[in-house]
């Protein structure tokens, strides 16, 4: 009998403490199930909620000024090769300015521009100019040498429109 009781009292012990568990379980479970929707709500204002709200500020398209092509005289160099064999480049180069203002300013300084490029040129090995990615390098180093050279005037861009390699 005192078996018994023991086996009731644990039977009993264990309904109160299952109990408590299945409490904690359920306000755990409803805790998560708030959080979701109050993200679903969220996201869904986000999205569809908002159109009656004025925009603070409308994205209006900005105007985007025109930029000025100034062609450079073509470039034929000896490059820097290691061995008997002489190297070439043959390149035209167009400058990308802001405005018409620039070109002026450019043709003031033209002898230093060329100078500076010029002086990188030759030191080109065939290995510098070969693939889309020595280009880049190239085109970024006449780029720095010319706005150097062409102070205050800044250059944007350098284009190339002919290279050629002999």
């Amino acid at each position: 009998m005192a078996k018994e009781d023991e086996a009731g009292g644990e039977q009993a012990g264990a309904a109160a403490e299952a109990q408590p568990r299945s409490r904690r379980k359920l306000i755990l479970l409803g805790a998560v199930a708030l959080l979701v929707l109050l993200g679903a709500g969220g996201g869904a204002y986000f999205f569809f909620g908002r159109k009656g709200e004025p925009v603070a500020e409308e994205a209006k398209p900005q105007e985007v000024k025109a930029s000025v092509y100034y062609n450079l005289p073509g470039f034929l160099v000896n490059m820097n090769s290691r061995g008997p064999k002489a190297s070439f480049l043959k390149i035209t180069v167009s400058l990308e300015l802001n405005d018409l203002a620039d070109v002026q300013r450019i043709q003031a300084v033209m002898p230093r521009v060329i100078d500076h490029m010029q002086a990188y040129m030759r030191e080109l090995r065939t290995e510098d100019v070969k693939g889309a990615a020595a280009l880049a390098r190239v085109r970024a180093e006449l780029v720095d040498r010319v706005n150097l050279a062409a102070q205050p005037t800044q250059v944007k861009d350098v284009l190339f429109l002919e290279v050629l390699v002999q």
